[in-house]
């Protein structure tokens, strides 16, 4: 546990004070006398809620998968690895600009000479695993766009259409979930989204194209029957007859 506070720390407190190049004294402190054994606590359950996650996804789908048919439950085994590898695209993008982001809110402490940064232990970091949790699940974009469009409810043409207030729609969700609410994480959240999104909404528009082809194909038969074409019945042979008869 401790490990992973020093590590994730180390790097925040790397950025801030090669900003501040000692111009602004930086101390980290504890506000109470519990608050050592807070952070110790709040930290091993945020590990430990990562660590049983993936145990806690599989008991739900086997829970859920067998009120399923084999069809519907084809989907879902398809997208579950592309889910995750967005998640940890998303936590990756999250952590690249870590510091820069802190780096760039030491930089207004230059602003305020004589003053000081009194920076209470544990909340930069927890503030990091909220920033790495909101760009995982904000990543997942794709694949809800995706599945509304295979769901009918929207189709490629009209998300082509309305793009642009797609993206609007992404910066300001992006502004509004990314924790430090800084505009280099709004950007680096809001540029790979809205790339994602048209992405996805052209695999959409590839997949409607692909459900178009075989039903022009189951088609064919009946539109020669609409034409009249007569359709040849043997004669019965006279084996047939008598037993008709």
């Amino acid at each position: 546990m401790k490990p992973v506070y020093d590590y994730v720390n180390g790097v925040i407190e790397t950025a801030i004070k090669g900003k501040l190049n000692g111009k602004v004294p930086y101390t980290t402190i504890f506000d109470q006398t519990t608050a050592p054994f807070m952070l110790k606590l709040k930290l091993s359950f945020y590990i430990a809620l990562i660590f049983a996650l993936p145990y806690v996804v599989v008991q739900i789908w086997g829970f859920v998968a067998p009120a399923l048919k084999e069809s519907e439950q084809r989907p879902f085994k398809r997208l579950a690895p592309v889910s995750v590898a967005l998640f940890l695209i998303g936590a990756g993008f999250a952590w690249i600009i870590v510091p820069t982001t802190f780096s760039w809110f030491a930089s207004y402490a230059e602003e305020f000479p004589g003053t000081s940064i009194l920076q209470e232990a544990g909340s930069q970091v927890f503030l990091v695993a909220k920033m790495l949790l909101a760009f995982g699940v904000a990543f997942q974009l794709p694949l809800i766009v995706y599945g509304i469009g295979m769901a009918g409810l929207l189709s490629a043409d009209t998300l082509l259409k309305y793009w642009r207030h797609g993206a609007t729609a992404i910066f300001v969700i992006s502004m509004l979930i990314t924790p430090s609410q800084d505009p280099i994480s709004m950007l680096m959240m809001a540029i790979p989204l809205t790339i994602l999104f048209i992405g996805s909404v052209y695999a959409v528009k590839f997949m409607e194209r692909k459900r178009v082809r075989p039903e022009a194909v189951d088609d064919s038969p009946l539109a020669v029957l609409d034409m009249g074409e007569p359709i040849a019945v043997p004669e019965a042979t006279q084996e047939d007859r008598t037993t008709l008869e």
